[in-house]
């Protein structure tokens, strides 16, 4: 059966998603190759990893590689971080160069330096701030703007629904609620009840984030919360597969079996390769010592895998890695 969607937006720039998981953003893990591997295998949508408003504003070139867009990764929202409505739009205007589907705007981020300089989920405790930022890039922009943020800042302040209210005033036509505040991190419980009571206050879609690991998880997060979408984040890594599985539950009511050693092995080569044909083999290498032992994680024999794939340097450092798992887990 075909998936319902979930439409973002109006007019000719409006997006419709379909109503699956989809992919969170990841710093220093959701790169382009990352959110390749999640869309083969059923991702809804990705959202880029953050990018600094003010770091684009100044033509930083570390930043502008976050704005690129590729076509298979559509549909797609480039993730702008700031605290200054002037840097946020001159970024917001300098994305739309690289035709993203959707602007999103992060204020969750609860990394001590985005926090710091008054970003992210510290945009939580100035919601009317947060107000002036979406209300500026809603109006110098075409194309949908989205806001992600938190249940609040800490467990004393939580301003979630109130946030959400504002945020629909400004023009935002879509929200993601990561059901924790800002001081747990990404430490449990999720709060789903939060993500419930902004779904009940706002006309516009909510995508309900956090603690999602499996289709139970899955399905809980859309029926206790009503929410039009659900995001996944820390349980791709090196699992693309939880968002073949949902999609295949969604259309058939079918468990698929877990994936074989074999593919496991196979997905974890053509990332690798992807990643260094994006960036080089030198820098490529050194980024999947972290990707390659997600891939790896739970198998036989993995803390010795864990060390092999810290002195990952060329590609055929791959190769030896690879047999290396096949020689632990040979009835695999």
């Amino acid at each position: 059966m075909s998936l319902p969607k979930v439409k973002i937006g109006s007019g000719n720039t409006a997006v419709e998603i379909e109503q699956t998981a989809v992919l969170a953003p990841m710093a220093s893990i959701a790169d382009t190759s990352y959110r390749r591997i999640c869309k083969e295998y059923g991702a809804a949508y990705v959202v880029g990893e953050l990018a600094s408003a003010k770091g684009i504003s100044y033509g930083d070139k570390g930043s502008a590689v976050l704005l690129t867009v590729r076509d298979y990764e559509r549909p797609m929202a480039v993730q702008l971080f700031g605290s200054e409505v002037e840097f946020m739009v001159k970024a917001a205007q300098i994305a739309m160069q690289y035709h993203p589907d959707i602007i999103d705007l992060n204020m969750g981020c609860p990394v001590p330096k985005v926090v710091s300089n008054g970003g992210g989920s510290a945009l939580m405790k100035t919601p009317q701030l947060a107000y002036e930022i979406t209300r500026a890039v809603v109006e110098s922009v075409p194309v949908p703007v989205t806001v992600k943020f938190r249940s609040g800042w800490d467990d004393s302040s939580i301003n979630a629904v109130q946030f959400a209210e504002l945020m629909e005033k400004a023009g935002a036509q879509m929200l993601t609620v990561h059901g924790r505040t800002r001081m747990q991190m990404y430490r449990p419980p999720v709060n789903l009840d939060i993500i419930k009571e902004v779904k009940h206050a706002v006309s516009i879609p909510v995508c309900g984030n956090g603690g999602i690991d499996s289709i139970d998880s899955y399905l809980h997060m859309m029926e206790y919360t009503g929410c039009d979408l659900a995001m996944i984040g820390q349980a791709s890594y090196g699992n693309p597969w939880i968002f073949r599985d949902i999609r295949h539950y969604l259309e058939t009511g079918e468990r698929l079996a877990p994936p074989s050693l074999d593919e496991k092995l196979e997905v974890l080569s053509r990332h690798v390769h992807w990643v260094c044909e994006d960036v080089g083999e030198y820098a490529g290498m050194k980024i999947c010592r972290r990707q390659a032992s997600f891939y790896l994680k739970g198998l036989h024999g993995a803390p010795a895998f864990r060390k092999a794939c810290g002195e990952l340097s060329k590609l055929e450092d791959l190769d030896k890695l690879i047999a290396l798992v096949r020689e632990h887990n040979p009835a695999e």
